[in-house]
């Protein structure tokens, strides 16, 4: 965990919300934010 909001400042710079997975967050739990869902295998 942390304090800083890496994947807001991201966006805030223009990366795309698709183009970032939140790697801390379950493959099954990424279907439900505004990020991008990609499983591995």
């Amino acid at each position: 965990m942390t304090e800083m909001r890496v994947a807001q400042e991201l966006v805030d710079l223009g990366v795309a919300k698709e183009d970032i997975v939140l790697g801390f967050q379950s493959p099954e739990m990424r279907q439900y934010t505004d990020y991008a869902a990609i499983q591995f295998s």
